[in-house]
């Protein structure tokens, strides 16, 4: 099978593109990023999911499927630069998708879709709704990506596309959302809060993205790890300090003092957990994560020690 991977550049794209490569596929990588290292079996290609070099690809390849990672976070880009290639760039692929025949389509997307508040339910199924819109602004263009690719179910019948609600990710590499609150040796907590973190090793995540595929899953779909801890437990087992702030003061203290900077939205995913029921990906897959929560946490503490 020939797959295109937009985004194939990032960490997690590498290493599913590896697992297609292994398996046998043939893989087309998308990305505004180099690979020079690229393994024998990816074809690479330097243009902008948004621009016509990218149609091209998809019109002279054809490609059989398509997983569509190349999506940013406040971390990495302003609203804007989120907004164009967020929204604007899931729209593009997708089209793409249908005009040039693309099977089976695969949005990577992000369980923050569902927000962090006290009111959530301790487990949230996939036809919860996008609190994150409300909760955390800077994920509305993500939510709104999500909400996108997912339309593609009805608008593109003929295509089979599967949305991926995958839960952190951590690892040796040291890449992601997660990856970054805790990377210091200082993480800022709230005074009286301790809410469980959900996480998956990277190599587990391109797993599920790859087997995804290879169940041609259609549909909405929670990915998770192992079990949830909480984020005290998660502070220490990777080595670090946890700093205790009261809530007035958070916002004035984080980016500052030798702690990361965080947007104001994100004191809510630092209060109350955002925990997904992925019972129905297991289910249709088969899916076991290989890693458990302390091998996880110990990977990223091994690769990220406070020496650095």
């Amino acid at each position: 099978m020939k797959v295109l991977i937009t985004g194939i550049s990032s960490k997690l794209g590498r290493l599913v593109a590896g697992r297609l490569v292994a398996a046998g596929h043939q893989v087309l990588g998308v990305d505004r990023r180099g690979w020079p290292s690229a393994p024998e079996g990816v074809k690479m290609f330097h243009a902008d999911i948004r621009k016509r070099p990218a149609e091209d690809v998809f019109r002279t390849e054809r490609p059989d499927a398509a997983i569509h990672m190349a999506t940013v976070t406040h971390v990495s880009a302003g609203p804007e630069e989120r907004y164009r290639i967020n929204l604007r760039g899931t729209r593009t692929v997708f089209d793409h998708c249908h005009t040039y025949g693309v099977k089976h389509a695969v949005f990577v997307g992000r369980h923050t879709f569902y927000g962090a508040a006290s009111d959530a339910p301790n487990h949230h199924s996939e036809a919860d709704p996008p609190l994150a819109v409300s909760t955390f602004p800077a994920l509305a263009d993500l939510v709104a990506a999500d909400l996108f690719a997912g339309s593609a179910l009805w608008r593109f019948p003929e295509m089979d596309t599967a949305v991926l609600r995958l839960c952190y990710t951590l690892g040796e590499s040291g890449r992601g959302t997660l990856a970054n609150y805790i990377r210091g040796p200082r993480v800022p907590t709230i005074l009286g809060f301790d809410p469980l973190y959900q996480f998956i090793h990277e190599e587990d995540a391109a797993r599920a993205i790859c087997e995804t595929l290879e169940h041609k899953l259609r549909g909405v779909y929670n990915v998770a790890g192992p079990q949830p801890v909480p984020l005290s437990l998660l502070i220490q087992a990777t080595g670090r300090k946890s700093v205790m702030i009261p809530e007035p003061l958070f916002n004035l203290s984080v980016g500052r003092f030798g702690l990361p900077d965080l947007p104001r939205g994100a004191t809510a995913h630092i209060k109350y957990p955002i925990v997904v029921d992925d019972h129905a990906f297991r289910k249709a897959t088969g899916f076991e994560t290989r890693f458990d929560e302390i091998e996880t946490m110990h990977a990223y503490a091994q690769a990220h020690p406070l020496s650095e």
